[in-house]
């Protein structure tokens, strides 16, 4: 699977953004999806992850109410809204696919290489 992030830019705290991830190669809707994010000198973390369905949803306890996972199998396709975002939501942010249901990043067979998300303040 082949991933491409996008749709990441500059915007001040309280504005909304979205991102959207492009899949290509393998068949998209067998794998789990999850968008992850870096922040300068800090590891990569796990921010929202679907279920290959769509039917089920994860998001890190930082975001919820704000961020929404969503997908669309028939585009090879996995958005995430960011809504009221704050300054410290500003990192590179990475989608990925993983073949089950998991947060951990090292179950994560392949990745995009990232869209950079700056909210200032």
């Amino acid at each position: 699977v082949q991933l491409q992030a996008s749709g990441g830019g500059l915007v001040q705290a309280g504005a909304s953004l979205r991102l959207s991830c492009a899949a290509s190669g393998r068949s998209f809707n067998n794998y789990l999806m999850g968008w992850f994010r870096q922040a300068p000198g800090v590891e990569r973390e796990y921010v929202a992850a679907i279920s290959w369905s769509g039917s089920s949803t994860y998001n890190r306890d930082v975001v919820k109410g704000r961020f929404t996972i969503s997908r669309d199998n028939a585009k090879n396709r996995v958005i995430l809204q960011m809504n009221s975002l704050k300054p410290e939501d500003t990192a590179v942010y990475h989608c990925a696919a993983a073949p089950s249901l998991t947060t951990r990043r090292d179950l994560y067979d392949y990745w995009g290489q990232g869209t950079l998300v700056t909210v200032s303040s």
